[in-house]
């Protein structure tokens, strides 16, 4: 066979040398990472390995494309409009802050750029996380209006995150109040328990919530409040070295499932 074309590409920032006949379809591809050349016939084999062959740095492993796993047949089938895993760390105030940016000069910040200073903080924290089989979703959305900051989904456990922008201040904890400095205290753990029963209730998995405050001087948590996890945003990373909950498999259709925009759609 002649005329065969190799076309260099990147994949997830990955390197991928792809095969191509004249009209541009594909015949093959080869991964530098893994040293394979995946084939989509095998009467293209020696071809295929001819025209890699000057690109070819050492041993490598031939045959057909890898059959997906169910989750990623999901994540492959789900319309763009659909997919939440793109969603940034604030995105829904991103979102916001673009349509109505506020008046150039005020005499208080914006608690809106204040809210997504800490989404943004503690969603960087969450993504360091991803070599740990870890999963993530920011700003996911819940009928109604509410959201959920982030979904962390990792070999610990499913958690709803909340992010609390606490710069310089002292916060106090008694359940299910939340103080910062000197305001009046608000039942927000409640809305994280009712927030973690929603995700449970989407995904058919234990969801617990987690409260995050980023930038407090001091916390006092009066006592260890009912189901939730009250940490600063120096000890999120912690939440990635938890296991013994669920498998590499499980964490990979949960996430399948919470990224679909429909999954939370329904409740």
């Amino acid at each position: 066979m002649n005329g065969l074309r190799v076309i260099p590409a990147w994949r997830h920032g990955q390197e991928r040398l792809y095969v191509c006949l004249p009209d541009g379809r594909n015949l093959a591809w080869y991964d530098r990472e893994s040293a394979r050349v995946n084939v989509l016939g095998e009467e293209h084999e020696t071809d295929v390995l001819e025209a890699l062959g000057p690109f070819l740095t050492g041993p490598v492993s031939v045959g057909p494309p890898p059959v997906p796993t169910p989750a990623e047949l999901a994540r492959l089938s789900l319309h763009p409009d659909d997919d939440l895993a793109p969603n940034r760390p604030g995105e829904a105030l991103l979102i916001a802050l673009d349509r109505d940016p506020g008046p150039a000069h005020r005499f208080r910040a914006d608690p809106r750029r204040q809210a997504l200073t800490a989404e943004r903080a503690v969603g960087e924290a969450l993504d360091r996380m991803d070599g740990l089989g870890v999963r993530t979703l920011h700003s996911v959305p819940l009928p109604g209006g509410d959201r959920v900051h982030h979904l962390l989904i990792g070999p610990g456990g499913l958690y709803a995150v909340h992010a609390l922008y606490a710069h310089k201040q002292r916060v106090t904890v008694a359940d299910p109040e939340v103080a910062l400095g000197r305001r009046e205290p608000r039942p927000l753990l409640r809305r994280l328990r009712a927030d973690a029963d929603r995700v449970s209730y989407a995904l058919t998995a234990e969801a617990r919530p987690v409260l995050v405050l980023v930038g407090a001087s001091h916390v006092t948590v009066a006592t260890p409040p009912r189901e939730v996890r009250v940490l600063t945003d120096g000890d999120v990373e912690g939440l990635g070295r938890l296991g013994g909950v669920l498998k590499p498999a499980d964490v990979e259709a949960l996430h399948a499932m919470a990224r679909d925009r429909n999954t939370w759609a329904r409740l």
